[in-house]
């Protein structure tokens, strides 16, 4: 692709490979632009308990909503290598992709890896069957080499999805995960630790750059971090919860005032979602502040307020992290400004949950540090 090809391989040292990442459209963003969003939430609506299953070699994996992803990159699966678009996402642990035998409306415009041209190919007996909010895939395990830029996994174990439901207007392939390795079945064991524990990446790090407004210049590095990236020195913050990268958040603030995390809170960094996500009251406080209206199942501000609208202040280990409305108001057609802030994770936990998404990680450069078990953050450039 083009924009591989102008980025390439960026080698600050042997220990240090950086892939380029390309910003895409959303299924959300094509999905509004088509006047067909309302419709699909409406239809794709499931309130069924993820975890009512007994079947051990069934899978539910909760939180994720493939409907706001838009940063891929390319990895390649096989022998000889068949290439695939993937989300690098640090909310789930594995990585899938269509295989050639599904039927799926998904893959009509995707790449579709296919057993039969890999001699490097092995099957399993153990199936998948998980949810990512109103989507869901059904596939079965498989092992072969994952080759990401010049590193190289063999026997990597991965999904091969047969089906895909609620994805048609993906403009991806399929997704490879970078979260703790519990966020899979115990016997799953993620390319990142892979990687890590046969030594072909010398530091086990990782981190990524998100650029805002360019459809290139995005960034997942793997092996160390290219301080170039971002500005000032990294503040660094503890995992709370090896599970998701998951820390501890003292409060959010609007204006001053307390809207949120009133006795402290979890937060989880995704690079899988377009989202500033919460528990419903304390979302709903804040977007009475910003005065936004419900409008066909989303959150509406007029786009002539954006100047006078507050930033939302994270305070995190002590230090405070700004998202200005410009990263949580997303500009759409039509001359609408969409409120990229939503609630409903009040289900997932006990605790109080929020969930840092683009809006937050296009402001902030993040580290992800498995061997210190910590997180660092600094202003992207």
């Amino acid at each position: 692709m083009k924009w591989l090809g102008i980025l390439g391989l960026v080698a600050l040292s042997e220990c240090l490979v950086i892939i380029p990442l390309e910003k895409i459209k959303t299924m959300r963003e094509t999905l509004r632009e088509e006047n067909l969003l309302t419709n699909f939430l409406e239809e794709n609506t499931d309130h069924r308990s993820q975890n009512a299953t007994d079947d051990p070699n069934i899978s539910l994996l909760p939180m994720i909503n493939y409907l706001d992803l838009c940063y891929v990159g390319n990895i390649t699966i096989g022998t000889p290598p068949q290439e695939f678009r993937v989300v690098f996402d640090t909310s789930v642990s594995h990585i899938w992709v269509p295989s050639s035998s599904s039927s799926s409306p998904f893959n009509r415009t995707r790449n579709l890896f296919n057993p039969q041209l890999s001699t490097t190919f092995r099957f399993s007996s153990q199936s998948f069957d998980f949810k990512y909010g109103t989507e869901r895939i059904v596939g079965i395990l498989a092992y072969d080499t994952v080759r990401i830029m010049n590193l190289v996994n063999l026997g990597q174990p991965f999904v091969l999805s047969t089906n895909q439901s609620g994805l048609f207007r993906a403009k991806f392939d399929g997704a490879l995960g970078l979260a703790y390795p519990s966020r899979g079945p115990n016997w799953f064991t993620p390319v990142f630790d892979n990687l890590k524990t046969q030594g072909i990446i010398s530091q086990p790090v990782f981190a990524f750059y998100l650029s805002t407004g360019k459809e290139n210049g995005s960034v997942v590095m793997f092996g160390g971090v290219d301080h170039s990236y971002h500005k000032g020195r990294l503040k660094w913050v503890p995992v709370s919860r090896a599970h998701y990268w998951q820390i501890t958040m003292s409060r959010i603030t609007v204006n001053g005032l307390v809207v949120g995390c009133y006795h402290g809170c979890q937060a989880i960094l995704s690079t899988g979602t377009m989202l500033l996500a919460g528990p419903t009251r304390p979302v709903a406080t804040i977007l009475k502040f910003i005065k936004a209206i419900p409008f066909h199942a989303q959150y509406v501000v007029p786009c002539s307020n954006m100047t006078s609208l507050p930033a939302i202040i994270f305070t995190i280990n002590g230090n405070d992290y700004l998202v200005p409305p410009e990263a949580y108001i997303w500009k759409g057609p039509f001359g609408t400004c969409i409120s990229q802030i939503r609630g409903g994770t009040d289900t997932w936990d006990q605790l109080e949950i929020w969930v840092l998404g683009y809006p937050f990680l296009r402001q902030y450069f993040s580290v992800y540090d498995r061997g210190n078990n910590r997180v660092g953050l600094a202003p992207a450039v």
